[in-house]
């Protein structure tokens, strides 16, 4: 009899930190590695940032803090959703969780009952059915291909609510794709979704920074139909290359953001009392480096996307955020690498790429659709560069 429970049995560790340890072991055995796995900023945390960080500890800012986040914070919180999205919230409609990904657990295992099903637009983030899983919940994947642009088809995603839908979530702009939704894709999402007022929105905002070109940012939140029905989740990780402090928050219904505090004071108690002093001046302080860094990732990312669709076999669409490219590999798919091994799936070419040329990625399956791989571009150009001849090379020698 396995003293492991259940609910754990069902859910699978992180694909995303599998590969990054992964090459993290071979690099300190010897091995060239050049890791494309985490979607991470290669930017420091602004020195502002790290400063009000310093004086926060000087001054014995030390303490336990509110269970779901201080009042500067959540202060701080509101504000940015008024300067930047228009919206307005008032304290209690605001959490603060240690890290975005604690935000959206603790949404699940506050909403969910046994048999409530999520609506999960595919490629999705690899954490949201593992956390609806743990929740106690079902998952019901609805399948956005490459000649959608990796985007829901509203008249699709009709089809999948039913009485038992709970929650759907929406990511944009997206990992793993980078794919974004325009305001007039969130409209007609919502057209869809104001017919069934059962159907709660987890609007996944992480990503709202990185975007390029002229795309304009538009969270479903900003509907007046739908506000009472969205939690709009957000953090200072990936805009404030801040991923290891740990703050995530969210905005939404008063009733759903207590039982977030609820949930959140029998497991963590409140996100470190540091971190949210540095979140308060990341909110609040100089906001301009985040256009800066934008454009160097669209560099990056027009330097990537150039190069893969030179590779035969390979196909990659341009996304206009995040910064991830989701190129297919379904071209190479029953070649055999140069030790002779089948690629029979998408995880196979991943593992084969590790292996035999040292960079590390992650298979699409991996983010709910086959036959794709997953390109993190947040290293440096250098980097880059070494890797997509690296991965060219790899392509041409499968046979």
């Amino acid at each position: 009899m396995s003293i492991i429970s259940n609910n754990l049995k069902r859910i699978k560790p992180s694909p995303t930190i599998a590969v990054t340890q992964k090459a993290k072991e071979l690099k300190a055995s010897g091995k060239d590695i050049i890791g494309l796995g985490a979607g991470e900023p290669d930017f420091d945390t602004p020195e502002n940032i790290k400063q009000a960080a310093i004086k926060a500890i000087k001054e014995g800012d030390t303490k336990y803090t509110a269970v779901d986040g201080t009042p500067a914070l959540k202060s701080a919180i509101i504000k940015k959703f008024k300067r930047e999205n228009n919206l307005d919230y008032q304290i209690d409609q605001i959490t603060v969780g240690t890290g975005g990904k604690q935000v959206i657990y603790n949404a699940m295992m506050a909403t969910l009952n046994e048999g409530d099903e999520v609506i999960i637009p595919a490629p999705y983030w690899v954490s949201y059915p593992d956390i609806v899983l743990l929740a106690g919940g079902t998952p019901v994947i609805l399948e956005c291909n490459e000649k959608q642009g990796f985007k829901i088809n509203p008249a699709e995603l009709e089809k999948y609510i039913t009485k038992k839908t709970k929650w759907i979530i929406l990511n944009s702009p997206s990992n793993p794709t980078g794919a974004c939704y325009s305001e007039n894709d969130i409209k007609k999402i919502g057209n869809i979704l104001e017919k069934y007022p059962h159907v709660f929105i987890l609007s996944d905002d992480i990503y709202e920074h990185v975007t390029y070109g002229n795309f304009k940012f538009f969270t479903i939140a900003q509907i007046d139909n739908l506000k009472e029905r969205v939690l709009t989740m957000n953090g200072v990780s990936k805009a404030y290359s801040m991923t290891g402090w740990r703050i995530g928050y969210a905005a939404g219904p008063k009733d759903i953001i207590k039982a977030i505090a609820k949930i959140q004071s029998q497991s963590t108690t409140n996100p470190s009392s540091i971190s949210q002093a540095a979140a308060v001046e990341a909110l609040n302080g100089v906001q301009s480096f985040i256009k800066e860094r934008a454009t160097s990732f669209q560099e990056r990312r027009d330097f990537v996307v150039n190069a893969l669709n030179e590779i035969e076999g390979i196909e990659c669409l341009k996304p206009d955020g995040a910064f991830y490219v989701f190129p297919s590999c379904k071209s190479l798919i029953g070649k055999k690498d140069s030790k002779g091994k089948e690629i029979k799936r998408d995880t196979d070419f991943v593992q084969s790429l590790l292996e035999n040329n040292g960079i590390a990625v992650v298979q699409g399956s991996a983010f709910g659709l086959e036959g794709f791989f997953r390109i993190s571009y947040a290293t440096s150009m250098k980097n880059l560069q070494k890797a997509l001849e690296k991965i060219s090379s790899f392509c041409k020698s499968l046979k």
